[in-house]
């Protein structure tokens, strides 16, 4: 990865924090207006994804921070610990998306489909647009990774509720919302479930994944002068850096 690649990954987080609480204010307005509880949902499901983007800014740039006396190896475990913060909060937005779903399933409300249609169609855009953004570095780091998830669950999220105004709109099946926010809930459920795995064994200074030790021991033993090696550890000092001792 080139030295400059961290400075875009900052502009670019930067950019899609920035569009997406643009997107927050019109699901917001529009939510209200139209007294959908699906758009003020999905509006506070973005409102968290915008924390999470602004706590991965941060850390990119605590990484930066010189080593001192008391962090001797500066701030750069700062990436991994956002990285397990985002994905357990988006465990927990996904949680409160599935709650939500359930009851709305059991009590559907009437709802302006053509209205959500519109202002979700709005959402589609900017997330996926987004999204691509981290696309090409999502499996080099953790923080990307949790961003570029947290930016396709709200597209998938926001294509749900397009498909579902469309519906409502022609058949009033006020239930086909809630049931679609369900589905979107597991999918985005089953694709978090890897990141949470990764940023807590990273965490606990686990062995990253791709990392092989007999690999290690095999490579030092054929330094001279080494007849054999012991107690190998491996850790990650941040999502994308990886040193042996």
């Amino acid at each position: 990865m080139s030295s400059r690649t961290p400075d875009q990954q900052t502009r670019r987080l930067a950019l899609a924090a920035g569009l997406n609480l643009a997107v927050v204010v019109v699901q917001v307005v529009a939510g209200l207006a139209a007294t959908s509880l699906g758009l003020l949902s999905d509006a506070g499901h973005n409102l968290a994804d915008v924390g999470s983007l602004a706590l991965s800014l941060l850390a990119f740039r605590l990484v930066k921070v010189k080593a001192n006396e008391h962090y001797t190896y500066g701030y750069r475990k700062t990436s991994i610990l956002t990285a397990l913060f985002n994905s357990v909060l988006l465990l927990v937005s996904i949680g409160a998306i599935i709650y939500e779903s359930v009851h709305r399933f059991m009590n559907p409300e009437p709802l302006p489909g053509k209205t959500i249609a519109i202002v979700a169609a709005i959402g589609i855009l900017v997330n996926a647009g987004t999204a691509v953004l981290f696309l090409r570095h999502k499996e080099k780091d953790l923080n990307i990774k949790s961003a570029y998830l947290h930016l396709l669950s709200d597209a998938v999220v926001s294509a749900a509720l397009v498909v579902g105004g469309i519906v409502i709109s022609y058949t009033n099946w006020y239930w086909l919302d809630p049931a679609l926010g369900i589905l979107v809930g597991v999918v985005i459920l089953y694709s978090t479930w890897g990141l949470l795995k990764d940023s807590l064994r990273l965490s606990m200074d686990g062995v990253p994944a791709g990392i092989d030790l007999n690999k290690i021991s095999e490579e030092a033993l054929k330094i001279k002068g080494v007849h054999a090696v012991h107690h190998i550890h491996v850790w990650a000092m941040s999502t994308t850096e990886k040193y042996p001792l």
